[in-house]
């Protein structure tokens, strides 16, 4: 932020400098100004405009008449011979500068050998960085040299092994500490970075399930920490890594953690942030709740999911081991990243290293603010690009992770989604990238943002359909919960319910929503906002529980059989509830525990959700992975306009999926005999032609065999 001092210099491009003198002190006046390098030689500067600002400054743009180097320290005077440092400001947001300084390789961080670790950093504003080294009690200091395109390295001999390392960054006038912004590993709270051998995560190959196309995925979302906290669940270290996929006699007898993930038939957990976070503190684990969003590191897992944070590589095996227990059972892990934005900018390794040039920011100093957290990434830069890129690349290497879904994915580039999934995807070839397409109000061009409306630039990603959501259950936001969607009632939706069950990729209006079905989320439900189950006693509040856990139902089976990618939040199959709170990222373990008590209460729509995932997997109908085959294979009827007739067909079967959100009873004549698979909360096995009775509130599904 600019305009906080009474005299500010700021080099806003190679031969541009803005200066800002507060009308404070002499009148924010000033004839003449030099700039004076550190060797004390001085060069004129040139006053091209003058301006008032509304904070009561006068804003002088100057022209440098000598070429600077990039990374000396220099000063601006003024005609009173007051000083002020000259800072890298939106220079660092110039395509010269990356042109100049961006580097390719991959070596950033510390490379761990027996005999030497390398220490390189990326920092091509700054003046002068220093290594500072803990090892066995013992501080050592070293000055780090500066090479080509900005980088600074040290090479350290012997065996730095669990030592601790910060960065001592002079830029802009200023020393900062900082962590290591390509550490992977960490003490507690982010105080240091810690030299770790990459080498010793290792992680058994099992092979999984085919997966043809992203089409095939079922992803159940889940917080390491929610899926095990319950008292009483069995589980020996509760909210941690280890707890996640710990199993006993206790797990398996009471069908909790990961015993009840393994009996769901999913495909697919994705995990809430596991990445290094600021809003929890490691020491105080149960002290603090938070969900994570909250970015410091980005190659560095969760210290508070970990049983001891003190320890750097106890984190790293245990989620390791998250991950291979996963595998061996045929789940595949994808991760929820949020490189959208970090938890404190000011404080940031990347802000501390390379100042304003991660970050989406205007010519005034004005940081964007679409994310509503004080700060949006800036994925445009090249360094900042291969950020993610290389991080991407490094959890697919090290922890052999399946998939990301992108938080808040419409803050970041196209360019840079595209070369996350080819890197990635020459990782794992099934590998999933997807996120959330809102189209966010930052400083990125609209023609650059990954959004939806973008997604014919970004081909192989997918999206989460807030049509689908919003549809199927009713809107989500805060002063809206008592709207209805079809399968809560509001049956004047049908025709657009009909257009979400086939991924929206056919024309509803003008034009179809999405393109292709594999770039399509469907879901009714997420940790945002209400759970569908509260929001139904909202806008079904003339309904009896027997009645709301048949729409529980429905909004499951809508999920579950619509074309596209279906998605589910944890407890979603139990009528999970959150006492009516909308955003639940602070609250107590108390409200966001998986409750598996209230699973035993519900547990004829938990078996409904595993005959529908089981349903989905067996029959291809429900799974076309483009939007020919679906314009091909489905079609629609009605009953009076209320009850929704879904009938798919490819060449070996044909399926027929009833939706009835009303309360009438109604018939359904069937020209052919279908084996009848699920009806309501029953799993049926039997053959039913000629008329069917459509019970009120009904979800049923028939397939017949070519």
């Amino acid at each position: 932020m600019r305009q906080q001092e009474y005299f500010e210099a700021y080099l806003d491009d190679y031969d541009k400098i803005v200066v800002y003198l507060s009308k404070n002190s002499y009148n924010g006046e000033s004839n003449c100004f030099y700039l004076r390098d550190t060797l004390g030689n001085i060069q004129d500067l040139t006053i091209t405009s003058i301006q008032q600002t509304p904070q009561q400054y006068n804003r002088y743009i100057l022209r440098v008449k000598k070429p600077l180097v990039i990374g000396e320290e220099y000063e601006v005077l003024h005609q009173h011979a007051r000083a002020a440092i000259l800072r890298y400001g939106y220079i660092v947001k110039r395509d010269r500068f990356d042109e100049e300084f961006a580097y390719y390789g991959n070596d950033l961080g510390c490379v761990y050998q027996k005999q030497e670790s390398k220490f390189t950093l990326w920092a091509p504003t700054a003046y002068r960085v220093k290594l500072e080294l803990l090892k066995e009690g013992q501080y050592r200091t070293f000055e780090m040299k500066r090479e080509h395109n900005g980088i600074f390295r040290c090479v350290v001999s012997g065996d730095m092994e669990n030592a601790s390392y910060v960065y001592l960054v002079k830029v802009n006038g200023a020393w900062k500490e900082t962590i290591d912004p390509y550490g992977i590993a960490s003490t507690y709270n982010s105080k240091r970075s810690v030299v770790v051998d990459k080498k010793r995560i290792r992680i058994k190959d099992y092979p999984l399930p085919p997966l043809r196309n992203y089409c095939d995925a079922i992803i159940y979302e889940t917080s390491v920490r929610d899926f095990t906290m319950q008292r009483g669940c069995g589980v020996t270290y509760p909210g941690s890594f280890l707890g996640f996929v710990e199993e006993n006699e206790q797990t398996k007898a009471k069908m909790t953690g990961f015993s009840y993930l393994k009996s769901l038939g999913i495909t697919h957990v994705q995990l809430m942030p596991v990445m290094d976070f600021g809003s929890v503190d490691e020491q105080y684990q149960q002290l603090f709740y938070n969900w994570g969003y909250d970015p410091v590191q980005y190659f560095a897992l969760e210290g508070s999911y970990g049983l001891d944070p003190t320890n750097a590589y106890s984190r790293m095996m245990e989620f390791a081991h998250l991950v291979e227990s996963c595998h061996k059972a045929g789940i595949r892990v994808n991760l929820d990243v949020v490189f959208n934005h970090v938890f404190e900018v000011n404080s940031n390794a990347l802000q501390a290293c390379v100042p304003y040039y991660y970050f989406q920011m205007n010519e005034e100093g004005e940081l964007s603010n679409g994310t509503f957290c004080g700060n949006d990434f800036d994925s445009t830069r090249t360094m900042g690009r291969m950020l993610i890129v290389q991080a991407c690349r490094f959890l697919c290497e090290t922890y052999r992770i399946d998939g990301f879904r992108f938080d808040l994915m419409g803050i970041l580039d196209t360019q840079t989604m595209n070369m996350v999934y080819e890197v990635c995807r020459a990782i794992n070839p099934n590998i999933m990238i997807y996120g959330e397409g809102w189209d966010m109000p930052s400083m990125l061009d609209f023609d650059k943002r990954a959004c939806i409306r973008n997604q014919h630039l970004i081909p192989h990603i997918a999206h989460f359909s807030d049509r689908f959501r919003d549809v199927a259950k009713g809107m989500t936001s805060q002063n809206e919960v008592a709207t209805k969607g079809y399968c809560t009632g509001a049956t004047y939706l049908i025709d657009v319910m009909q257009n979400c069950l086939l991924a929206s990729t056919m024309p509803h209006g003008d034009t179809a929503l999405f393109s292709s079905p594999q770039n399509v989320v469907n879901y009714v439900e997420c940790h945002d906002n209400m759970t569908a189950w509260d929001k139904m006693r909202e806008c079904c509040k003339e309904d009896t529980r027997e009645v709301r856990m048949l729409r529980q139902i429905m909004l499951l089976g809508a999920t579950l059989l619509a074309q596209g990618i279906p998605f589910i939040h944890s407890g979603q199959e139990f009528a999970r509830t959150k006492h009516g709170l909308h955003n639940t990222y602070c609250e107590k373990d108390q409200i966001n525990q998986m409750d598996y008590a209230r699973r035993d209460r519900y547990l004829e729509i938990v078996e409904a959700a595993k005959a529908l995932i089981a349903i989905r997997k067996k029959h291809d109908v429900f799974r076309f992975p483009d939007a020919a085959s679906i314009a091909k294979g489905v079609r629609f009827e009605d009953i009076d306009r209320q009850v929704l007739i879904y009938r798919l067909q490819n060449d070996h079967e044909e399926a027929v999926v009833i939706f009835n959100p009303t309360a009438s009873i109604y018939t359904y004549r069937l020209e052919y005999a279908y084996r009848l698979l699920f009806y309501n909360c029953k799993i049926e096995n039997e053959y039913k032609q000629d008329d069917l009775i459509i019970d009120k509130y009904a979800t049923i599904v028939l397939v017949k065999e070519k």
